[in-house]
């Protein structure tokens, strides 16, 4: 067994990773990456933009199906083969092809493919020939999809979003499991390009915006697209001939069984940390087996190891992944001493359509204390130029200071509204303060304007 000895080690080149790599590069030559799989973020490879890509194939099959509301009349006609092949074609060459250029820059010195498990604190064995001894480490591993076990006598048939992409051609029917982000994006890109698609849900959850109204909102406005079955449990699933069959239990106690072609199960994803004897090192592990861990230092208890990215199950998104990855290298590189940094303001956002999003406080972290909330429905002039009224905004103020503190949307635009928003939240702004910039008529901005003239109208009386 060979030993390697070095003062850092970052286990995963991913976003976390690299942005780890890119505080310690800066101080030291005295570490090395560990990768398991093929290089290229999830982000990058089976995330945000090759989701994103699929979504805007399918919006625009779906805006033609419209287009008879503005007297255009157009039927689509969807080439499936060229969809796939020009996300894979774009993925490659453009974000993915980014990423290993960022890759290639590292020297070769400092990279080793293997999978890494810990044999100690700084032990790390990569596979089966090498021992890492590192003084440091920086877990930014990743995560893979979930499969539940009673989907998994079906697994021939089932699709995620790691091997959704690699399709040649679309099925004609497809149960989607979840109704998370990316069981809804995915999804309802599927339908809208003509497969014939069902949702099935557990919990009756939807999304993942917390005010009740905003639950009830986002079921009435996605149901009347979709076929979702909200709340219940998958009883059974079996393969017949070339097809597969799915028994659901239904809140209410019945059961009902549909057949499709493919399953995509987006049941959420799952921490590789699961995979790395984890069990060997003095990490304190919380109920789900992910390392306990400060989200201002990233740091494992008191413990030269630090974790960042999609692998702590906390936040996984893009942003928060480098952010992490940043602050973990830097701590990593101080240790022992910590720097407590201040996180940037929560901005989550979801492409369906109506888009969904929570910035700042959501109104669940809000319930009990003293706020007001201007809440709108998602119909300004500009949404009704559009056709696109559909959803509610709620923002959450101070009940006495009269600042934003948080806001939940669902609506058309979403996404620049929630910009706008977490610029007001992380600079402290008030209503009246946030208002005093022109919104020009008409403006999606304008829904945005109407809502905080609702919750400021409510601070004059409390």
């Amino acid at each position: 067994m060979n030993i390697r000895k070095v003062e850092y080690a970052i286990i995963g080149s991913g976003t976390a990773g690299l942005g780890a790599y890119s505080k310690i590069r800066h101080k030291t030559d005295n570490f090395v990456m560990i990768q398991h799989g093929p290089y290229g973020t999830t982000c990058a490879r089976v995330g945000c933009m090759p989701s994103k890509m699929l979504i805007t194939a399918a919006d625009h099959a779906h805006e033609m199906t419209q287009a008879s509301k503005f007297g255009i009349h157009a039927e689509p006609e969807v080439d499936d083969k060229q969809i796939f092949n020009r996300i894979r074609r774009d993925r490659a060459t453009k974000f993915v092809g980014n990423v290993l250029k960022q890759i290639g820059k590292i020297p070769d010195q400092f990279k080793l493919q293997g999978r890494a498990r810990f044999l100690s604190n700084n032990q790390i064995q990569v596979d089966d020939d090498l021992i890492i001894e590192a003084e440091k480490v920086v877990i930014a591993c990743g995560t893979r999809p979930y499969i539940p076990e009673e989907l998994k006598s079906v697994t021939g048939k089932i699709l995620t979003s790691d091997t959704v992409f690699e399709i040649e051609s679309l099925p004609n029917s497809i149960a989607v499991i979840g109704l998370g982000v990316i069981a809804l994006e995915l999804g309802q890109s599927l339908h809208r390009l003509g497969v014939k698609t069902s949702f099935f849900g557990r919990t009756g959850k939807i999304g993942d915006l917390t005010h009740p109204d905003l639950q009830a909102e986002t079921f009435k406005c996605l149901n009347q697209e979709l076929d979702i079955l909200q709340k219940g449990r998958i009883v059974e699933a079996w393969e017949d001939d070339d097809a597969v069959v799915i028994a659901y239990e239904q809140h209410d106690g019945s059961v009902i069984t549909k057949t499709f072609d493919a399953v995509l199960v987006a049941t959420g994803r799952v921490s590789n940390v699961d995979q790395m004897d984890i069990h060997n090192t003095d990490i304190q592990l919380d109920t789900n087996g992910i390392p306990v861990f400060d989200p201002q230092t990233m740091q494992c208890g008191n413990l030269p190891i630090y974790i960042a990215g999609d692998a702590t199950n906390d936040l996984p998104l893009w942003h928060e992944a480098y952010d992490e990855g940043r602050i973990a290298g830097n701590n990593a590189l101080n240790y022992p001493q910590a720097e407590k940094i201040t996180r940037k303001t929560p901005l989550a956002i979801y492409f369906t359509d109506p888009q969904m999003a929570i910035v700042g406080l959501s109104y669940q972290q809000l319930k009990g204390t003293q706020i007001v909330i201007g809440d709108v429905p998602f119909n300004g002039p500009r949404h009704e130029v559009w056709k696109k009224t559909q959803g509610r905004m709620q923002v959450y103020l101070d009940a006495h200071s009269g600042e934003i503190l948080g806001a939940e949307l669902l609506g058309h635009q979403a996404e620049h509204l929630a910009h706008l928003l977490a610029l007001a939240i992380t600079h402290k702004m008030t209503a009246d303060q946030f208002l005093e910039m022109p919104v020009y008529h008409p403006s999606a901005e304008e829904v945005l304007k109407k809502a905080l003239d609702n919750a400021r109208f409510q601070l004059t009386k409390t």
